[in-house]
């Protein structure tokens, strides 16, 4: 570990050093919005917001009352933090006396059909992202598409690559060696994603009327809630985003770009009968009957990022142009903060993505994949119970002690962020981390539960009571004029954007998805 951080980064000034390590970093939060009685929300998207389908900071996800509030890529954890509270601000004055729901499991839920899907008009492109979230209700049901998360988008400087490249003698392109480095990344986060699972989680418990007429293994809590006493993502689970038949039917394999684009566009162009069925019940049910309708169907806690032109390929450009950044997608929201995440959270982050950047990262065969599942579902169930054992090669290790052994080997980069930065922060996350992984409940999971116990109240009033100080909080500081008069401009720039789509258009829906579906064959 002292050879590689010498050899990439001890020759250097700290002017330079900070060069190096100063990362792009975007949040996006997603909020149900909510009834003064907790109940979704059954008005549309609000209209002072302008277009969700074309706005930058402001969107929807699944549902009409599911907002996506999204920042910038910024250079500093503070700087991306200050613009999602102002994002956050900024929808209270449009909300009237909703509230934005503070967990990750939803509030409580009607029957299926009570649940709206997002509209994002007529155009093509409209049509599209409804008819996809239609595809989602009608396979895995809408109460699950209501589950809420943090995706954290992370990416290094072409400074950094550089440096790198050099470092480590590379005879690759830059953007090739980038795109491969990246993957080493991943395939490394994926092997040691259920410690964050572990730190982050922060979905014990359930409102009883999320798994209405489901079959489950959650215990009794009280009369309104359902949880496992040692749970700590119950939303990463098989409740939440995990898809049995994607687990069964497909393995996307991250050992490099091309294996990666072809095993998705392939799930992508394989048809299932299951999904088929879906097709006798009406038009436009889905955007097909495959494995997966695009590539945003795929549940995985980490996802290789480009951003296409209007119009192009996802994955064909994502093969042509390489890696620009990753997509963290494991990540709960902290029902005990306004914005679901915190400077923290996002330094410790930081810190683990470039530990798993810079140490040795094995191909992932098999047996290391299905490690990965086994592992991850264990500590979304058991995280916290004294007597978990945890698979590393076939063999059992205790959690505690894998745990601690990799946040020591982790400390060295945390040690070089904060002298190299100049930013105090780093080390003391590592500490927090630390102590949680001694103390359970420390954990975010561990907090709710006992909470919940002290104040003998259900999943659903904590949410609440969460919900509703967040609220207070965030709207003590009202909008400047200024900060105001931006919004409403970017809200205006959406509308007329999204009159442009619509406008533009000149094949019909079925042409349409018919291109789209042909665009993805040539990958395979």
């Amino acid at each position: 570990m002292t050879d590689l951080l010498t050899a990439t980064f001890g020759s250097l000034s700290d002017a330079d050093n900070r060069r190096l390590l100063t990362f792009g970093r975007g949040i996006e939060r997603e909020a149900l919005r909510v009834t003064t009685e907790g109940k979704l929300a059954e008005t549309p998207h609000p209209a002072r917001f302008g277009s969700k389908l074309t706005h930058p900071l402001v969107t929807t996800d699944f549902s009409e009352a599911q907002l996506e509030l999204i920042t910038p890529v910024f250079p500093t954890p503070e700087s991306a933090l200050d613009k999602l509270e102002e994002v956050h601000r900024y929808v209270y004055t449009g909300m009237s006396d909703e509230v934005l729901w503070s967990a990750s499991m939803p509030c409580v839920l009607g029957e299926d059909d009570s649940i709206p899907l997002a509209y994002y008009g007529q155009s093509n492109l409209g049509r599209l992202k409804t008819t996809y979230r239609s595809g989602l209700g009608h396979r895995y049901g809408r109460g699950m598409q209501t589950i809420c998360a943090v995706h954290y988008n992370f990416s290094l400087s072409d400074a950094f690559w550089t440096r790198l490249h050099e470092a480590e003698g590379s005879t690759e392109t830059l953007k090739d060696f980038t795109t491969r480095r990246y993957f080493d990344l991943m395939r490394n986060f994926r092997r040691f994603s259920w410690l964050l699972t572990y730190l982050f989680g922060a979905s014990p418990a359930v409102c009883k009327s999320f798994v209405r007429g489901k079959a489950h293994t959650l215990q009794d809590f009280d009369e309104g809630t359902l949880f496992l006493p040692y749970a700590t993502s119950l939303r990463s689970g098989n409740l939440g985003y995990q898809s049995d038949i994607q687990a069964e039917q497909m393995n996307i394999c991250y050992n490099s770009l091309e294996n990666y684009v072809s095993s998705l566009a392939g799930a992508i162009c394989t048809p299932l009968p299951e999904y088929e069925k879906i097709e006798s019940l009406g038009d436009h049910l889905q955007v097909n009957a495959n494995l997966l309708q695009s590539e945003a169907e795929f549940y995985s806690s980490i996802r290789a990022k480009r951003v296409p032109p209007p119009g192009e390929n996802f994955l064909a450009h994502l093969l042509s142009e390489g890696v620009q950044y990753i997509e963290v997608r494991l990540l709960d929201v902290n029902p005990y903060l306004p914005l679901g995440i915190d400077d923290s959270e996002i330094r410790f982050l930081d810190t683990f993505l470039l530990y798993c950047l810079m140490v040795d990262s094995p191909q992932h065969d098999e047996q290391r994949c299905a490690e990965v599942r086994k592992n991850t579902m264990s500590v979304v169930q058991e995280g916290r119970s004294p007597a978990l054992k945890l698979l590393d090669q076939g063999k059992e290790r205790d959690l505690k002690a894998w745990a601690n052994e990799l946040l020591a080997d982790i400390r060295p980069w945390a040690e070089l962020l904060e002298s190299t930065l100049s930013v105090p922060g780093y080390l003391e996350s590592l500490g927090l981390q630390i102590n949680r992984v001694s103390n359970p409940s420390l954990t975010p999971s561990g907090r709710i539960l006992e909470d919940l116990k002290a104040q003998g109240i259900p999943f659903f009033r904590f949410a609440m009571n969460q919900a509703l100080q967040h609220k207070e909080s965030l709207t003590s500081r009202p909008m400047t004029e200024t900060e105001l008069k931006e919004y409403e401009t970017l809200a205006s720039n959406s509308v007329r954007e999204q009159k442009a789509i619509e406008a533009a258009d000149s094949a019909s829906f079925e042409e349409y998805l018919a291109g789209i579906a042909a665009s993805y064959k040539p990958l395979v």
